[in-house]
């Protein structure tokens, strides 16, 4: 795709030998499992801003969206401003209590285990349901990941897929494996800087080349004016209530995801909590713009040298750099999409070794399990994971991708309401947990399964007000919490307000 394959090649190796250098420090300083599953609640405020962010976009942020920008034209912005609406709540209003929580609920390192701690659930029911979601979202999340690195490996690399995906799988594996939670947290800071950077200078570029804002915008409207309209789509029509609701609500999303809750958990005091917040924002913000200016801008790119037709509006980002820059300024930038795929697939792959090494074989199995059991198991479960997300991998198809794209709304769903209320309503109990849980992973997946009418609804709304409405009845039918969890509530309560 790239001329001089060579000078791209040598910037991709120095790039993956800077992340698993990154990777060999991070192990140096791993010793127990707390630093391994949380980076020993360390993080500053800018690795834990941006490996937020990044571990959350992954490659969408610089392919999908530039994409679904080319295509909708500003019926994107719905979508980006839920996302940024969403990005900075949760940070609004579950960061600080999460991290605060999190300690007193006998040092939770997970979120089902959070869960149990915080709702006294003995029999461990609560902690194995959570993480059995968790497991299953994040193997097919982290597959999804593993073909989109290999699609990047074979279209810049001419690499046969299956290899691309194999190498693309092992780089991830090691810094994930040895390093552990820093490793990520780490890579997340250098690769979130690296995305941004990448999605602020392709839009520039291109505008210039075509001649600025106005240029872009006259091109649109050239094209399709329908495009310069937020309510209306590509073809003219208005957009329904539904739709604008559909994209508006994946913000909602933010509150469940177990691999961005982790980094609140993580961050080193609460007194870093708005300069992180402040960050983030900044971060989301600018990569979003940029990612839709990519797509608008490279409307004209397509209408002028290929006649108006693209076989894959998601490659328009690699299309640009293609066509606008150097090859080593090239190989730089095609490094942040490989930056984003990283970012989110050792996020995943850690929050599912740490529901197996944690929630299964500490909970389960060995209750006496030692700290470095527990990482040993965290690490070959890294490995076990891997396999099976590699071997999906391998053989894609329309089902397992057909699953990732409502994962999202499942873990916001399963895990959003339950989270927010069991951070602010101290009358919650272990029942309302579990049905709330149970109610809003199953709504998601019976949603998805019908169309037409109000089923064309983004499954997350009807999962997260079902959620919702399961936890409040069933917590109000059962008995009152125990004065032990009362007495730890008030304890957040003051910690936050001190």
């Amino acid at each position: 795709m790239v001329e001089n394959s060579m000078v791209v090649t040598a910037t991709f190796i120095l790039y993956l030998v800077m992340m698993m250098g990154i990777g060999y420090i991070a192990f140096r300083r791993t010793v127990n499992s707390s630093d391994y599953f949380l980076g020993g609640r360390s993080l500053g405020p800018w690795p834990a801003a941006l490996s937020a962010g990044a571990s959350d976009m992954s490659g969408w942020l610089l392919l999908g969206l530039p994409g679904y920008a080319l295509a909708s034209g500003f019926e994107a912005f719905w979508l980006a401003g839920g996302l940024l609406a969403g990005f900075w709540l949760n940070w609004l209003v579950l960061a600080k209590r999460l991290r605060v929580y999190t300690v007193i609920s006998n040092d939770s390192l997970t979120l089902p285990e959070f869960f149990a701690n915080r709702f006294r659930d003995n029999s461990k029911l609560l902690q194995l349901i959570s993480a059995f979601f968790i497991l299953l979202f994040f193997l097919f999340y982290t597959s999804s990941g593993l073909v989109a690195g290999g699609k990047l490996f074979e279209t810049v690399f001419g690499l046969d897929y299956s290899w691309a995906v194999i190498i693309g799988t092992l780089c991830v594996i090691s810094y994930t494996l040895f390093g552990g939670f820093l490793a990520v947290s780490w890579t997340d800071l250098v690769q979130g800087l690296l995305m941004a950077a990448a999605l602020l200078i392709v839009p520039i570029v291109a505008m210039q080349n075509d001649g600025g804002f106005s240029a872009v915008f006259d091109g649109m409207e050239a094209s399709n004016p329908h495009l310069l309209n937020m309510f209306t789509d590509n073809k003219g029509e208005a957009l329904s209530v539904i739709s604008i609701v559909s994209l508006v609500a994946w913000g909602l999303g933010y509150f469940g995801q177990p691999h961005i809750l982790a980094r609140f958990a993580a961050i080193r005091s609460n007194k870093d909590i708005p300069t992180a917040r402040r960050i983030a924002v900044i971060w989301s913000g600018l990569s979003q713009i940029g990612a839709l200016f990519v797509g608008f801008a490279g409307l004209l790119y397509v209408n002028s040298a290929m006649g108006g037709n693209i076989d894959d509006s998601e490659k328009i980002f690699m299309l640009l750099v293609n066509a606008l820059f150097h090859p080593v300024i090239a190989g730089i930038l095609l490094a942040a999409i490989l930056a984003a795929v990283m970012s989110t697939a050792d996020s995943q792959l850690l929050v599912s070794s740490s529901a197996l090494a944690e929630d299964f074989y500490k909970a389960i199995v060995n209750k006496k399990a030692t700290p470095k059991q527990v990482v040993l198991v965290g690490r070959f479960a890294v490995v076990f994971i891997s396999l099976i997300a590699l071997a999906l991998a391998l053989t894609p198809d329309n089902t397992v991708l057909g699953l990732v794209s409502y994962a999202w709304a499942g873990f916001g769903a399963a895990f959003g309401p339950a989270l927010l209320l069991a951070l602010y309503w101290k009358r919650m109990n272990r029942n309302g947990a579990l049905a709330g849980i149970l109610v809003g992973g199953i709504t998601v997946v019976a949603w998805k399964q019908v169309s037409g009418g109000i089923f064309d609804l983004y499954e997350i709304v009807p999962g997260v007000v079902f959620s919702t409405i399961a936890i409040i009845i069933t917590t109000l039918v059962s008995k009152e919490p125990s004065p032990e969890m009362l007495q730890e509530f008030e304890q957040m309560e003051q910690e936050i307000n001190h």
